[in-house]
Formats: C-alpha cells, sequence, structure tokens
C-alpha cells in the first residue's frame, strides 16, 4: 500500500576513482500525511543519500519517489530542507531571510500584505518575532536555526526534511528547538523526515524510527513504531517504561547489530 510519500526500490550508486560505490540497496519506505519518521544508523549508512533523493537534490541509479503522486526527480518548494549549517544569507535580516524564500514561492499569489502577515507568522511559530530585524551574526546558533525552520515553513512544504537541524547545538538550546518543533507538527500537523545520531531525540520526536544498516549497499534494517501519546514532555518520559523500552531498542540495532568492526 502506498503511502502519501513513497521511496520505492531505491538504489544508488556512485562514480568513483576506484570503480563504482553502492551507497544503497534497495531502500523502500511508505510514510503518511502529518507523520514524523526519522532516519537513524551509523555514519556512512546513506541517511542524507536518502533524505538528498527525497529533496531532488540526488536523482536515484533505480527505483522511484513519489510524494502526493507525483514522481520526484528535482528540487522543489513542497519539500524544504533544515540543514545542520542553517544556511542564512549573512547581509540579510531574519525577516529578510524568511521573506526571500516567500517571495520565491509566493511571488504570484500573495499581496505584500499578505506576504508580511505570513513572514510574521512562521517567525512567531519559531519564537523569533523578538529577533526578526536582527542579522545571523548579531543572534546564536539556536536562533539562526530557528529563522531557518521558520524560513523552510513560510514555503507551504508537504514535506519537511532535516538533516541533523540541532547537532551542531548546545544540551539546552537542543532541547528548546526540539520543544519548538514539536509544538510546530501539532500545529501544522507536517511531514517530517529528520536524520539524526541522538537516539533520545529520535525517540522523542518520531512516529516511526527507520534504522539503516551500515553501507556499502545500506538499506532499511529495522523500522520502530514509536506509541507514546501526545504532547511529549521529557521529564514526564524519563522514567516511562516504554520509553526506554524504546530507547533499549534502537541501541541493540546500532551497537549489537550494525556496530562498526573497530567499535566492538
Amino acid at each position: 500500500m502506498r503511502g502519501y510519500l513513497t521511496i520505492e526500490q531505491v538504489h544508488m550508486d556512485f562514480d568513483t576513482p576506484k570503480g563504482t560505490f553502492k551507497a544503497l540497496d534497495d531502500v523502500t519506505l511508505n510514510i503518511d500525511k502529518g507523520e514524523f519518521v526519522s532516519l537513524i544508523g551509523h555514519s556512512g549508512c546513506g541517511k542524507s543519500t536518502v533524505l538528498n533523493i527525497v529533496a531532488g537534490l540526488l536523482v536515484s541509479t533505480r527505483g522511484s519517489v513519489l510524494l502526493d503522486g507525483a514522481e520526484v526527480n528535482e528540487p522543489g518548494p513542497e519539500r524544504a530542507v533544515v540543514f545542520q549549517n542553517h544556511s542564512l544569507l549573512p547581509w540579510l535580516t531574519a525577516y529578510q531571510n524568511v521573506e526571500l524564500a516567500v517571495k520565491q514561492v509566493f511571488k504570484k499569489s500573495m499581496s505584500k500584505k499578505e506576504m508580511d502577515e505570513w513572514i510574521k507568522h512562521n517567525l512567531h511559530l519559531v519564537h523569533m518575532d523578538h529577533a526578526m530585524h536582527k542579522r545571523p551574526g548579531e543572534i546564536s546558533g539556536g536562533m539562526k536555526q530557528r529563522v531557518g525552520i521558520a524560513r523552510a515553513l513560510a514555503m507551504k512544504p508537504k514535506v519537511l526534511l532535516m538533516d541533523e537541524p540541532f547537532g551542531a547545538l548546545d544540551a539546552l538550546t537542543r532541547a528548546h528547538l526540539q520543544d519548538s518543533v514539536m509544538e510546530i507538527q501539532a500545529e501544522l500537523n507536517n511531514t517530517v523526515i529528520m536524520i539524526t545520531h541522538d537516539v533520545d531525540e529520535a525517540v522523542l520526536l518520531s512516529d516511526r524510527i527507520v534504522m539503516m544498516t551500515n553501507g556499502p549497499a545500506a538499506t532499511v534494517g529495522e523500522i520502530l513504531e514509536i506509541d507514546l501519546p501526545r504532547p511529549r514532555h521529557r521529564l514526564e518520559l524519563a522514567d516511562n517504561a516504554q520509553y526506554n523500552h524504546y530507547r533499549a531498542e534502537v541501541l541493540r540495532f546500532l551497537h549489537e547489530r550494525h556496530s562498526k568492526p573497530d567499535a566492538a
């Protein structure tokens, strides 16, 4: 049965000076509308390759990606990406960075007033109203990442793709942003695919965790359904037996079945 987003029998080969490198081997995944899915696995297991294929930044060697019935083969605003590095233009304010994306997508369909309201609305969603006229050099790393998320959301994407969006942040900032992402998803019911190395983050945020096998020729190893009620609160979950069971399942997969040879 096909989902809202279908990754079907995707293979990815790269030509290298030493010959063909098989990055992905037969990756198949169905994701429902409004679902939050995390991809987790060791470095080099193809997580970013999968995300880049869904984003249209890479075209798979074989297989297909369908979003809401349409084939994905190039980048498009219906698939917005938030990278670990915020990628903001340093000479523009937070407001102007979001405005750039909004103009790109909605120039013909929104009036100036509607655009202004929409930009402010998205900055409000990530709690950045107070700093909308500051440039990236004047705000913290966590605030920059909030603006990056606002910019992605402002494109009204069908799917939000997040490549380790909190990886470079300190623990407290990371926790605040995780909470913000959960709040935003509860409000917008948007479909999210997130790459993470953080097991606790994956369990806290996800509806399902897709665990990738080690590369080369990486594929989907196991898929873990996270049946925890929402809204979720990290402090309450710390002593939750089910939460800790899920956490242990992911760790078991990563460390027992798919640890690197030198990590044994």
